[in-house]
Formats: structure tokens, sequence, C-alpha cells
């Protein structure tokens, strides 16, 4: 039996990968807010427990074979560039170490489309960053997904929804068979298939999947 973990599962990425992860196992579900497990799509070979924990004081996790990490916010949710880095940095290297304690030898996370420690911008700068500190945790195999544009039905989940998203999003679509496969949209359901695919498939060391690849894989 394989017990996994998971952060983040109330957000878009996070949400489709619990409902997709088939074990057979127990998944840990790691969430800042009490939230209701959607029972009637989680696979039938699938334990499900949810713990509501603070990121920045995570307890001793149960011992586990695999983590998936799906934090994420928005410059603008946050509303400031410190409170996105204590998400979007802190509170992952918090989760990896702590997954890494619980003998965690398989580690996914959600980056980003352009992630790059040197980069200008400060959301693929921060997200750079953190794909630089994960890779000094030394997992078996480290799964870095970064995924272009992302497509999903936020407000189904209680968010917010995202104007700039949703206006790059239905003006890409009719466009999407001439968008090059690296930045066309991607659905979230992709992004999760792909991502429990690729930890299946254990490729030792750090493995960087560009959206092209996202979109095989989840296919």
């Amino acid at each position: 039996m394989t017990v996994a973990l998971l952060a983040g599962g109330s957000g878009l990425i996070g949400h489709e990968l619990l409902t997709a992860w088939a074990g057979p196992g127990l998944l840990h579900v790691l969430v800042r807010v009490p939230m209701p497990v959607p029972l009637g799509r989680v696979q039938v070979q699938v334990q499900v427990q949810v713990h509501v924990v603070k990121f920045r004081k995570l307890p001793p996790l149960p011992r586990s074979d695999e983590a998936y990490c799906c934090l994420g916010t928005t410059l603008a949710a946050a509303g400031s560039k410190e409170a996105f880095r204590s998400v979007d940095m802190d509170a992952v290297l918090l989760f990896a170490r702590a997954a890494q304690a619980a003998g965690v030898r398989r580690f996914a996370v959600v980056s980003s489309l352009g992630a790059d420690a040197r980069s200008s911008n400060f959301y693929t700068r921060v997200k750079g960053e953190m794909e630089d500190a994960l890779a000094t945790f030394k997992f078996d195999s480290l799964v870095l997904a970064r995924p272009s544009l992302l497509i999903g039905d936020r407000e189904s989940l209680g968010q917010a929804p995202r104007l700039r998203e949703r206006v790059a999003v239905a003006v890409a679509r009719p466009l999407a068979p001439l968008i090059p496969a690296r930045w066309r949209p991607i659905t979230a359901a992709r992004v999760a298939r792909a991502m429990l695919r690729a930890v299946a498939e254990a490729q030792p060391g750090v493995r960087i999947v560009e959206s092209k690849e996202l979109q095989r894989l989840g296919r």
C-alpha cells in the first residue's frame, strides 16, 4: 500500500490531483482551512485523511512514500511580495523538509513556466529560487512541473475568479492550434495527471517537466 502526502488539496491542481491519485493506499491531504473530501470522485481504492495545518509550524507528518506540493497564490491575492514569497517559497520548503523527515523519496511540486532564479520578473524569480532550493534536498526523484496558463473552474472550489486569467484563456482558446505547445493553456486536470505519471516513472534526480511535456504526460 502506498502512502502519499498532498499539500494544497483545496486548490485548482491540488483538487484534481486528490481525485486522480489512484494509490492503492492512503492519501494525507494538508490544507490551511477545513475542506470536504469529494467522496464521489475519489478513487475507490484510496483512503483520504484531511489535516488542517499551519505550514509555518507543521507537525511531524505520517510516514509516506511520495509527496505532491500544490501550494501557491498570486501577488494580488497575497497582497505583498513578502506574503507571496511566504507561500510560494517558504511554505513549499517547509513542507518539503517535513515530507523528507517522514521518509518521502519522490516529491513533485507545481512551479511555473519560465521559472528562473535569475529572472527580472518577481513571480518567475521566486519560482526559480524555490526550484533551486528544493534541488538541495536530494530526493531520489524530484519533479518540477512548469505549467503555462491554467484552465479550470476556480469558482466551484470557492476561489475568487482571476479576471486576467479568464481573459487570457478566452483569447487563447480559439488560437490554441496556432500556439506552440509550450505556451498553450493547460487544464489543471492534465497537470495533475502528468505529475502523477512523472512521479510513478520515478526518474532519478531532478526532472523539469515543461508545459509541453505536461500536455503529453497528462493526456
